[in-house]
């Protein structure tokens, strides 16, 4: 038989009972559909992470409060509770650690802020004026906090366009109107850039105050809850990483080996979330694999009925010189052939899957080639691997036997 012979016999067995072929290419459509959609939300929430810690700032030392674990170390305070940094440790890295480009401490809190009979509960950051350029913080009306403010300890603060909406209502010009922040009146100097994003941890729902307003007024003492460092370049962070560190222990008199603060450079905070995230993306993977499985058990079903409804074709076939190598050919091609055009199906509906998601805003999704060809790839696979099995059956039947089956 030559190629297009078994491509004429195989499109003719596929299309002669539309309905039975159609219930078992769902089976791989519904998987390749599962995998392309789960691997683009995966990819989606993996891109999205990678860009929130890139909008915090670039080449950055996070130094945070609290004793560091380690195995067989028990720790009464946890890093949220903990006070162990303060103002002179900001001073001494600045001070004793070489090749800083900038560094911002800040105090934060959440606290109830109200102003024209709205309020909101968000995160006041107490901080200084290098903070816009170690965070990438833009204003777009009024000004940041300046070194004056710092010194006089003013009662002004920078609000987030999402606080000034929850406040004001939207676009509303508030520069030089009050806001009350834990019974205290601030004056706002100034709107950030709209970044995108609501809830914690956004640009948007932050309010930045001077620091030295804000540990009077707001926290009551003297202590930091994050010092951001920059470094000129990537290459340097892990340096400036180790000079803070081995600074600190010094200064805090640490000589059991149990650190009371932690450093942390952004390269390491990426590659953690990148991990987390590949993570997440092939248990969704895999998931959504187990229903290709499926698919390629119910083609492997369909294929084994239609050797015994074809048991007669088949002994007739080699009755007059069909070799096995025909009969095993032809039904293995039966066999992918259902796997690409489900695969096909499943990729198009995979994508618009994908697509419906993204654009309905629920989470960002990417669609990668990779998923694509991965996804066709396997359904060649289960194509060749369960219908190997019916296709060797058919081969293998007798002539004789198969002619007599009724």
């Amino acid at each position: 038989m030559t190629i297009f012979d078994i491509l004429h016999e195989t499109y003719s067995a596929i299309f002669a009972n539309k309905v039975r072929s159609g219930l078992t290419m769902l089976g791989i459509v519904i998987g390749i559909s599962s995998v392309i959609a789960m691997l683009s939300i995966g990819q989606g929430a993996q891109n999205s992470i990678q860009s929130s810690i890139q909008s915090i700032g670039s080449n950055l030392v996070l130094i945070t409060p609290g004793a560091q674990r380690g195995p067989g170390v028990q720790v009464s305070a946890g890093r949220g509770s903990a006070k162990t940094l303060t103002m002179s440790d900001v001073d001494a890295i600045k001070a004793e650690v070489t090749n800083i480009k900038a560094i911002a401490p800040e105090v934060s809190g959440r606290y109830q802020v109200t102003a024209s009979g709205q309020n909101t509960n968000t995160t006041v950051t107490g901080t200084v004026p290098d903070y816009q350029s170690v965070r990438n913080v833009s204003v777009a009306e009024g000004t940041f906090i300046t070194e004056q403010n710092l010194q006089a300890g003013s009662k002004v603060a920078v609000i987030g366009p999402n606080v000034r909406d929850d406040l004001y209502g939207e676009g509303a010009d508030v520069i030089g109107k009050k806001i009350r922040i834990n019974k205290i009146d601030f004056t706002i100097i100034g709107i950030t850039v709209a970044k995108g994003g609501t809830g914690f941890g956004s640009q948007d729902d932050l309010i930045w105050v001077p620091i030295t307003t804000a540990q009077r007024m707001l926290s009551g003492d003297e202590y930091v809850t994050t010092i951001s460092v920059q470094a000129p370049d990537a290459d340097s962070t892990t340096d400036i990483q180790m000079q803070i560190t081995d600074l600190l222990t010094l200064k805090h008199n640490i000589k059991n080996g149990v650190l009371d603060f932690s450093v942390l450079n952004q390269a390491d905070i990426a590659a953690t979330a990148t991990s987390i995230t590949q993570i997440f993306t092939i248990l969704l993977g895999s998931v959504a694999g187990i229903s290709l499985v499926v698919g390629g058990i119910g083609i492997m079903n369909m294929m084994l009925t239609t050797v015994t409804e074809r048991t007669r074709e088949i002994g007739l076939r080699k009755a007059i010189g069909a070799k096995k190598r025909d009969i095993s050919l032809q039904f293995l091609i039966e066999a992918m052939m259902l796997t690409f055009i489900g695969g096909a199906i499943g990729i198009i509906l995979g994508w618009l899957i994908s697509f419906g998601i993204n654009y309905s805003g629920l989470i960002a999704t990417q669609v990668s080639w990779f998923s694509i060809i991965l996804s066709f790839t396997v359904s060649a696979f289960i194509g060749i691997v369960f219908g190997y099995y019916p296709a060797r059956r058919a081969a293998g039947l007798n002539p004789i036997d198969a002619l007599k089956y009724e």
